[in-house]
């Protein structure tokens, strides 16, 4: 199963949505990004999502970004994945 969103963790706090969406906008048609914040303070949590266009634009924005030095912090991308609902047995 693909899927055409991203995680991205260890981001610098001076990016914003515009900045990310900039970033893997090279890789595809970005949906949407969003840097997660603090409801309080409005500071960046550090990591924030990023909707492709389509499975294949989601891959190559990883092997493109993956680890890549931002701000100084090595970034991590890989495919966000929903969190499992809790119930379903595992053999």
């Amino acid at each position: 199963m693909s899927n055409s969103k991203l995680y991205v963790g260890n981001l610098p706090y001076s990016v914003d949505d515009a900045t990310l969406q900039n970033n893997f906008a090279e890789f595809g048609t970005v949906a949407s990004a969003k840097v997660m914040t603090d409801r309080d303070s409005g500071r960046s949590k550090g990591f924030g999502f990023v909707e492709m266009g389509s499975p294949e634009q989601a891959e190559a924005a990883i092997r493109g970004m993956n680890g890549l030095s931002v701000g100084g912090r090595s970034i991590v991308v890989n495919i966000s994945r929903p969190k499992e609902s809790t119930g379903g047995g595992f053999g």
